[in-house]
């Protein structure tokens, strides 16, 4: 039982530090586009609080969620609005 609450808060720990990435969107993707990514970072960090108190080896869905999701989004709008740098 133990070992799965450090596994809960490893998880996120690593939502937040995926956090870092969302923020540095903004310097590809725009304001509208960066307010949807960060609010869904802050849906996934809510979810992976309330799994750290039910189910906490669950909790490493969020960020590894975050991560796709970032990466969907922007390299859709890429490949399809033309988001450069």
């Amino acid at each position: 039982m133990r070992m799965t609450r450090v596994v809960g808060w490893f998880g996120l720990a690593v939502h937040l530090a995926v956090g870092f990435w969302y923020a540095a969107s903004g310097l590809v993707v725009p304001g509208w586009a960066l307010a949807g990514l960060l609010v869904m970072w802050a849906v996934l960090l809510v979810a992976g609080v309330r799994l750290l108190r039910r189910r906490p080896a669950l909790v490493l869905l969020a960020p590894l969620s975050a991560v796709l999701i970032w990466l969907a989004v922007v390299s859709a709008g890429d490949a399809w609005l033309g988001w450069t740098a």
